[in-house]
């Protein structure tokens, strides 16, 4: 049985989803923070699958005691749902996890960050959202600023190094992943409640990544226990918590136009390194922070207008 969430409305409870979005970019941001701090000893995947095990069962309850397993859709929808949580909560965390062992994060941030304009295209055709001038030189503004981010945070030393070439195919392929999934997730969304969606998504992510449970064991015997806090945070709030809130706001704001958080999130991840890791940026970097802030503002500020395809030609 599937379950009709409200229809999409980007002017009903602004607030709530602007909550959510910030929400969202503050926990997504201090995810890069946390797996520097923790100085992890786990690998990618591994790591990936104690996330998602313990996302998971954070939020087990909540979708068990709404009734989730009632709701659980079926035919394609189900098929939908199946390549979104093996997209999106497996693979793409992968992807990641594997890139930044090859290239520093500033590069790895660098290539990763063409998802926004990635989702701003797929969302204006695929889904029907529209573009507009604004949101697509939004996306570029942004992606220009996080390229000036980058290359201030990486010192200059972009595509350097040994396995850069692996790297940066795996952070394109990390960014791939991210826009399809974003736009999956928005079309199971116009039929599927968030928590559904989300819950289901995690399940599937964790039972992908489970072949990673012997290496998962072995590791933590050996991991210091500051990696495995920091990723049960990871878990818990960067997960659990920034997924469900991302999905409230994904329901609600076109996804063209949300997918521009990704720069924010970059933004914030820089500024919580200066706070807490005395990462101090370089002037480079905080350059780039506000052109990429100036690109989202440009983004956030476009209203597309929905055409279908068919009155987009009669027209």
């Amino acid at each position: 049985m599937e379950t009709a969430p409200a229809p999409e409305r980007t002017a009903a409870r602004p607030v709530l989803a602007v909550a959510a979005v910030g929400v969202t970019v503050l926990l997504w941001g201090s995810s890069f923070v946390v797996i520097r701090a923790a100085g992890t000893d786990l690998s990618p995947g591994p790591m990936a699958l104690l996330r998602m095990g313990v996302a998971t069962l954070v939020m087990a309850p909540f979708a068990l005691r709404s009734g989730v397993l009632r709701r659980v859709p079926r035919g394609r929808l189900l098929g939908l749902v199946l390549t979104y949580g093996v997209l999106w909560f497996a693979g793409y965390h992968l992807a990641l996890n594997a890139a930044e062992q090859h290239v520093d994060a500033g590069t790895a941030a660098l290539f990763v960050n063409v998802a926004p304009l990635l989702i701003a295209l797929g969302a204006g055709t695929l889904l029907r959202e529209g573009l507009t001038r604004r949101l697509l030189v939004g996306a570029v503004v942004g992606l220009v600023g996080v390229t000036i981010m980058s290359v201030g945070v990486s010192g200059g030393g972009l595509l350097t190094g040994p396995g850069a070439a692996r790297g940066v195919g795996l952070a394109l392929l990390a960014a791939v992943i991210y826009a399809t999934s974003v736009l999956l997730q928005k079309a199971i969304l116009r039929r599927v409640d968030t928590l559904a969606a989300t819950w289901l998504g995690f399940v599937v992510g964790t039972v992908v990544l489970l072949p990673f449970t012997p290496a998962l064991t072995s590791e933590l015997r050996g991991a210091e226990p500051a990696a495995a806090l920091g990723v049960v945070y990871l878990g818990v709030f960067s997960t659990a918590l920034a997924f469900s809130t991302w999905g409230y706001a994904l329901a609600r704001i076109p996804a063209g136009r949300l997918g521009m958080v990704a720069y924010l999130v970059t933004v914030v991840s820089v500024l919580l390194s200066w706070l807490m890791l005395d990462e101090s940026p370089s002037a480079l970097t905080l350059a780039g922070g506000a052109i990429a802030l100036a690109g989202v503002a440009l983004g956030r500020a476009a209203r597309p207008v929905r055409r279908s395809l068919s009155s987009s030609q009669d027209s």
